[in-house]
């Protein structure tokens, strides 16, 4: 019955969205404050559509046709690796409207924008935006270092209406998770050696207990396998997208 109760409560609608030759899966989800479309790009990027505002989060040019995706109101970057941060796609949907969010890294190559710290908030364009940390403990290069630092990277938490979406980045399932609350909708990403195996996507889920988990940026990983773990949660659905 719990189950049933959320699904309603989000009102989930799937469709595809089209922009000239692309072509991609989306959601609809109801809030307060209207609709909110997430349109599935692929990798770690995503497009958020509320209140007439397109939000874009990490677009990749790999992806998709940049010039025919709408302009960005706002582009949010979670770091600085080129999969995540890519010029070619911001230049392709920038406008002298544009507004960025960013980590310290991304503005001291990009030159303008918001810039969130771990811990930090700020509301852009009437958004709340919280930056999380996005790390790893485990993983780490040949060197010894951390494929993601802590303090480099954010996730970030977007409060649209009554519904706090969190898209969580390049990280583990680190403790900061913990105090995560009243997430409606989570994106964890799941793809070694960067990020998490489906048993540390389970943790994580389980460590904040959002009410709709998408598996993101999974790579070769079987997005299936998280919902298997998960699937004794009546209090979290997991809903897979392409988001190879």
């Amino acid at each position: 019955m719990r189950s049933l109760i959320i699904l309603f409560s989000l009102s989930m609608i799937s469709q595809f969205s089209a922009f000239g030759e692309n072509n991609f899966e989306s959601d609809i989800i109801k809030s307060t404050d209207g609709d909110i479309k997430i349109t599935f790009i692929g990798h770690g990027t995503l497009l958020f559509e509320f209140k007439k505002m397109k939000i874009h989060i990490d677009p990749y040019s790999r992806l998709a046709d940049y010039s025919a995706l709408p302009d960005a109101d706002m582009i949010l970057i979670t770091h600085q690796h080129k999969d995540h941060f890519d010029q070619a796609a911001i230049a392709d949907i920038v406008n002298g409207d544009t507004d960025f969010v960013v980590t310290e890294t991304v503005f001291e190559k990009l030159g303008k924008g918001t810039i969130l710290r771990n811990n930090e908030s700020a509301k852009v364009n009437g958004i709340n935006i919280e930056a999380v940390p996005a790390y790893n403990i485990v993983n780490k290069r040949d060197s010894g270092e951390p494929y993601h630092p802590k303090g480099e990277g954010n996730g970030y938490i977007l409060t649209m209406g009554d519904k706090r979406i969190y898209v969580a980045g390049d990280t583990e399932n680190i403790p900061e998770m913990n105090n995560l609350k009243n997430i409606d909708i989570a994106f964890i990403p799941m793809n070694l050696p960067y990020t998490m195996d489906p048993e540390m996507a389970a943790k994580a889920v389980e460590s904040f207990n959002p009410k709709v988990v998408y598996p993101y940026h999974y790579g070769e990983t079987d997005p299936q396998q998280l919902a298997e773990k998960l699937k004794g949660r009546s209090s979290t659905e997991v809903r897979i997208r392409e988001m190879r």
